[in-house]
């Protein structure tokens, strides 16, 4: 090649460089909460890794009053990431996520919520939906149509006792037997959105003419959550509880609590799912706790807190043969409002 052709092509090469703006190969990761939830390339666990570095936090909305050691073994995976968690009923963090993004107050990164609770968010357009190598383990069963969340525990509502107050021999076995004179002032109930779908479960087992003789019964309401009322259970302060969460009570009962649960018959299923807020200010750290949570890892963390899996490569144990998923119901808003004012009436008289 000649000296004259050289120079031309590096005059050319010059002005070429001057034309198209220098690539920022950093710019190249994933950046906004969109990208961060959908990006799957293969430094995808390096590039979240890098990211909650950065960000040093992750703040967790929450309904699970018992899922502290899994918030704490995340911590220790992740010691560079500061874990903080809000708890409260799921109307409840429904409700203040739904006025905090009003209010463009973006301050939740991950959402562990019923899906009962999540559905308005969705339908408010502030969930984001995202993508995690766990999905492979899990049925689409398991899975929002759109990825906005999956589910990562199942628990059941049926009847918790006191096992030191109340033997085997006389313990009710069925909802009719909730009816015997003997149980009146007995009982008690959490006063939270617990209460309401267990009157939806006597509902669909029984009628509402049932469910006003509980009236009769004198159950005590007690306005704290269904782990509260479950403690209340294990004290004796309340014998027996019929709305109770199996998961409490198999948490309790490993923990030497003279305690058991039982299902009457059918029984209505509350299901926690992962979800990630549209504006999450720290996505990266969101995104690695998702992957914990749905990971067996994870997964094996919940059950030995007592709730069931719905991986496909961890089997569920004393499942109930007959469970309602009220959640999925696109009615559920209404009857649960339903339900609550027929709760209000027929306990705590």
């Amino acid at each position: 090649m000649g000296q004259k052709m050289k120079i031309a092509i590096l005059a050319f090469a010059g002005q070429l460089a001057l034309s198209y703006p220098a690539i920022d190969f950093a710019k190249a990761a994933p950046s906004t909460v969109a990208e961060i939830a959908t990006y799957a390339g293969a430094d995808r666990q390096a590039i979240l890794e890098e990211g909650a570095k950065r960000e040093g936090r992750l703040l967790i909305y929450a309904t699970g009053t018992q899922a502290d050691p899994l918030y704490a073994a995340f911590g220790q995976k992740y010691p560079f990431i500061k874990v903080e968690s809000y708890k409260a009923d799921s109307a409840a963090v429904t409700r203040r996520m739904i006025e905090e993004y009003a209010a463009q107050n973006f301050l939740a990164d991950t959402l562990d919520l019923s899906v009962a609770g999540l559905r308005p968010m969705l339908e408010a357009g502030i969930l984001q939906s995202y993508r995690s190598p766990e999905h492979a383990a899990y049925p689409k069963t398991a899975l929002e149509a759109n990825g906005h969340w999956t589910i990562d525990y199942e628990s059941y509502v049926g009847l918790g006792y006191n096992t030191k107050l109340i033997s085997e021999a006389e313990v009710p076995k069925t909802y009719d037997d909730l009816l015997d004179p003997k149980w009146r002032g007995r009982m008690a109930v959490p006063g939270t959105s617990t209460l309401a779908n267990w009157i939806g479960e006597m509902l669909a087992e029984r009628d509402e003419a049932f469910v006003r003789k509980l009236a009769d019964q004198k159950i005590r309401v007690y306005e704290v959550s269904a782990r509260a009322v479950a403690n209340l259970v294990v004290s004796g302060e309340a014998p027996m509880s019929p709305a109770m969460f199996n998961s409490h009570f198999a948490n309790s009962r490993d923990q030497g609590a003279p305690v058991a649960w039982r299902a009457l018959g059918g029984v209505y299923a509350t299901t926690g799912a992962m979800a990630l807020p549209a504006k999450a200010p720290h996505p990266h750290a969101a995104m690695l706790f998702i992957d914990f949570i749905l990971s067996r890892e994870g997964q094996a963390l919940y059950g030995k807190l007592g709730y069931a899996s719905a991986r496909n490569d961890m089997a569920a144990k004393d499942k109930p043969a007959k469970i309602y998923y009220f959640g999925d119901d696109p009615n559920f808003e209404q009857n649960y409002e339903k339900w609550m004012a027929l709760g209000r009436q027929v306990v705590g008289k």
